[in-house]
């Protein structure tokens, strides 16, 4: 009760809120991408599951605190450079994250040339899963360490990651459509996850791009590929009539 009837907690629960829902367009980026490989019904399916694993992840990772918290000490030393437990999870991820759109924009290049990579509708449903349960993880990871730094009750982190997964799974569908119904913001968004995995892999090396930077980017880029898709549009209206 007193959590409810304090400003200050408010206060922490709206800032972080924000915040998480930032951190979590990362998320919603890769599971735009990566569901956009498999049909429909099943790509629906695999963004519900993403979402939902998003979730538990970060309420799981918010339960073991002590252990989290136990993350940040150093287990590797090379020269002047201590990593932990997270700045390795961070750079495997980064460099996963990487691979992977590098990957799909070699995909969506050599398309016409070489044709899709065909595979059954099981398996590619379960590498789909499995790829979002490891890049899940490491944005879990980010989130929820960023979320220890911010508050001291658990209560208000939990309320605030509940929240940011709720928006996220609201936007998650039309982020998604939109993605696969225009290639060329395809294209944009595997962009932005090699932007994401490099910031990723800066931070387990110490070397921190703030985040605003980032997100300025892709909100600029974002806003432009829009106009260029309003323009595309408008011109096929033109010409139509």
């Amino acid at each position: 009760m007193e959590l409810l009837t304090s400003p200050e907690a408010w206060a922490a629960l709206l800032t972080l809120t924000a915040l998480e829902i930032v951190l979590g367009i990362d998320n919603v980026i890769f599971l735009s991408v990566i569901v956009s490989r498999i049909p429909e019904p099943q790509a629906t399916r695999a963004r519900q599951i993403g979402l939902l694993l998003a979730l538990v992840f970060r309420i799981l990772l918010l339960s073991i605190l002590v252990w989290l918290i136990g993350l940040t000490a150093p287990v590797i030393t090379i020269k002047n450079l201590a990593l932990s437990w997270r700045d390795i999870i961070l750079i495997a991820g980064g460099m996963f994250l990487i691979a992977k759109a590098t990957h799909e924009i070699h995909t969506e290049v050599d398309a016409h040339q070489h044709g899709r990579e065909e595979r059954s509708p099981a398996s590619a449903f379960l590498l789909v899963i499995m790829q979002i349960i490891v890049i899940d993880m490491v944005f879990s990871l980010d989130s929820i360490i960023t979320a220890i730094g911010m508050s001291q009750d658990l209560e208000i982190m939990v309320a605030a990651v509940v929240i940011a997964c709720i928006v996220m799974y609201v936007s998650s569908g039309p982020v998604s459509r939109f993605v696969a119904e225009h290639p060329t913001t395809k294209m944009l968004a595997l962009a932005f996850l090699v932007l994401i995995g490099v910031a990723l892999v800066a931070d387990g090396f110490k070397f921190h791009i703030p985040r605003g930077y980032i997100y300025f980017a892709i909100t600029f880029s974002a806003a432009v590929e829009f106009f260029n898709v309003l323009a595309k549009r408008n011109r096929r209206r033109t010409a139509a009539k």
